[in-house]
């Protein structure tokens, strides 16, 4: 049974899956899911994130290999995620066999004001502002990622919480978004099959980013009607169960794994 890897967004670590990787579990039926933070996230906060996505391609690559889960892999990332996933299907094919992206962007395919919505900016001109205020920052995150009030309160004691025990620095969080801000996929399109996830009332990234990038694919795109930039976090039923449903088209023999 395959195994698959979980990899989170800009400053975002592990934790902030919440309940999404046990429901994804049981709508995949895997045995093997494993989470990994990147560089500067998570258990990983002391160390010096990248400036590039490369660099983070290598270290996920390290990481699994130092595991004793052999690939090849099926790999659900998001936002930031996304973007070192696709660069790891792009340069080692044979080590991602089932690609999912959630809410990502990159060029060529969107413009920086699409990658960044301009009403985002000053909020997160705010978030910077008070990023060592704990809450503060993490309830205008939650403003502009989340759609679902259900359980605001406790998601932001929860975040609060996981923030105050493993801080991402200021420039750690600078190192990231340079990162993702300076990733170009170029023309080459992952030999996996792939599919991609937006959200229509996302309020960070313009969900033409992944409308484009399914399209320059040929990649299969599903959009779902309501969540914000944080899919997994809005409806991680809906999001879990596009994945289960996908996966048999693509796994059948002979399948080409495109559009739905």
């Amino acid at each position: 049974m395959s195994t698959w890897v979980l990899l989170r967004g800009l400053t975002r670590e592990t934790r902030h899956w919440g309940r999404f990787p046990s429901i994804l579990h049981d709508a995949v039926e895997t045995d093997s899911l494993l989470q990994l933070d990147l560089p500067g996230n998570g258990a990983l906060v002391d160390q010096r994130a990248p400036a590039d996505v490369a660099s983070m391609v290598g270290f996920v690559r390290l990481a699994l290999s130092q595991s004793s889960v052999p690939g090849p892999y099926r790999v659900l990332a998001m936002s930031l995620g996304g973007m070192v996933a696709t660069a790891w299907a792009q340069r080692y094919p044979g080590e991602i066999e089932r690609l999912v992206l959630i809410n990502t962007s990159m060029r060529p395919f969107s413009g920086i004001t699409e990658r960044l919505r301009p009403q985002a900016w000053l909020a997160l001109l705010g978030a910077a502002r008070n990023w060592r205020s704990g809450r503060e920052a993490e309830a205008v995150i939650h403003r502009l990622t989340c759609n679902n009030p259900a359980g605001r309160a406790d998601d932001l004691a929860a975040w609060s919480a996981i923030r105050a025990s493993a801080p991402v620095s200021r420039a750690n969080a600078l190192r990231q978004l340079w990162a993702a801000a300076r990733f170009n996929a170029g023309a080459s399109v992952p030999h996996c099959a792939t599919l991609i996830l937006s959200s229509a009332a996302d309020r960070l990234v313009n969900p033409v980013c992944s409308a484009r990038l399914a399209a320059a694919w040929g990649a299969a795109h599903l959009q779902h009607p309501w969540a914000g930039h944080d899919l997994p976090h809005d409806d991680p039923q809906w999001t879990s169960n596009a994945v289960a449903a996908w996966l048999p088209r693509v796994d059948a023999p002979d399948a080409a794994g495109k559009m739905l």
